[in-house]
């Protein structure tokens, strides 16, 4: 089974065939910056990443080196997003690869590259240079919760997950990071998922863009897409081939286990909030009803005062403005009791705010006209948001 909502604090193995190397290059002051995670051999590769009209370099280079092979190594720089820094910064995305691979022997379009952080500033790249050159080979660890702490940036817990697939020895082992700038759009934030599972690369791009979009794809923070989102997955088949459906269950089970975590974790949170809409006319309108709920900021407000005001919910429904929703067919709830259009007495209302005190509220809204269902996360919207990103500078 994949971990529960809060990451493990003690050793996680990497899945066979992975190495890993987590250090301090000089990005940030009092933590570790650079993250590298190699594959022994050949892999199969697959990733997602955003759309954004400003994507940053880590994102166009990857997208490059992804389509021309199956690249066996991810490098992750933490705290510098490197984005929106111009052919400089394109220059240094490139060298920063260029040197990690010849560390590494391997060639450059084998690696991945991911930046995460502070935007418009460019990477101070003689530290970054200074510090590849202790890069060792091969790498020296295995540990996916020092790689999971090695790519925080604004987030308190690390998120790590993981799962042994049915039926077979291998396991699917996950890392991602994120708690503001979350609305994704193909991906998410920065995750990284590594399994000693043997698929095949069309089998696993296919795979992953199923499980994203009802996982990843469905958590939201504060509706902002990020420039740099990058969700990758490796596969070094060190443990054999397995089931399809066995591995895709696993796969689900960790990035739904990451999912909540980032939504649990989001800039200035207390509380998870989990809609869960169904009877709509196919998923993709239950996702757009849910998602206009979770991303409300009155239904955020709401939910951090523990006020079930229905009436902020029933405006999020209206406002996605589908000819065939119909206002006389859709129940409202929180948790198992419905609001709507069955109301509740003061009592009642009592034991709803003492329910939504709770560190986790789930509202279920059921449009009765048809069989799509989606589930997304997100968090509530407190002061703590507000004066994060206003001191946040770059």
């Amino acid at each position: 089974m994949a971990d529960r909502d809060d990451a493990p604090d003690s050793h996680l193995p990497l899945p066979g065939g992975f190495s890993s190397f987590v250090t301090n290059v000089g990005v940030k002051d009092d933590s570790d910056d650079f993250t590298v995670v190699m594959a022994e051999g050949d892999v199969s590769a697959a990733g997602v990443f955003t759309q954004s009209r400003f994507a940053g370099p880590s994102v166009v280079l990857s997208r490059e080196n992804l389509a021309a092979g199956s690249p066996r190594a991810v490098v992750v720089i933490s705290k510098n997003a490197n984005v929106a820094t111009g052919a400089t910064g394109a220059a240094h995305a490139r060298e920063i690869t260029e040197l990690v691979t010849a560390r590494l022997g391997i060639a450059a379009h084998d690696v991945l590259i991911a930046s995460t952080g502070v935007i418009g500033r460019s990477y101070p790249i003689e530290r970054i240079r200074r510090g590849i050159e202790s890069l060792p080979y091969p790498l020296t660890g295995d540990d996916a919760v020092a790689v999971a702490r090695g790519i925080m940036t604004t987030d308190t817990i690390h998120k790590v997950a993981h799962s042994r697939i049915r039926g077979s020895s291998a396991r699917v082992v996950g890392v991602a990071k994120g708690v503001g700038m979350i609305e994704p759009n193909m991906a998410t934030l920065i995750a990284m998922v590594f399994t000693d599972a043997s698929v095949e690369k069309r089998q696993l791009d296919a795979t992953f863009r199923r499980v994203i979009d009802t996982t990843l794809n469905c958590v939201s923070i504060d509706t902002d897409t990020s420039t740099s989102d990058t969700a990758i997955i490796l596969a070094s088949g060190a443990a054999g081939t397995v089931d399809a459906t066995a591995f895709e269950e696993a796969l689900r089970e960790v990035l739904t286990s990451l999912t909540k975590q980032v939504a649990r974790d989001g800039e200035g949170a207390e509380k998870l909030i989990e809609v869960h809409v169904t009877g709509t006319r196919d998923d993709a309108q239950a996702k757009r009803v849910a998602k206009s709920i979770v991303n409300s900021p009155l239904v955020k407000t709401a939910v951090h005062g523990a006020d079930p005001n229905w009436g902020r919910v029933a405006m999020a429904v209206g406002k996605v403005n589908d000819s065939d929703i119909d206002q006389d067919k859709v129940v409202i709830s929180f948790g198992d009791q419905e609001v709507f259009p069955r109301q509740v007495d003061d009592e009642g209302l009592q034991a709803l705010s003492s329910y939504m005190r709770g560190d986790t509220v789930r509202i279920v809204v059921d449009l009765h006209n048809g069989k799509g269902r989606s589930t997304v996360w997100g968090c509530d919207l407190t002061d703590g948001y507000v004066r994060i990103n206003a001191d946040y500078t770059t």
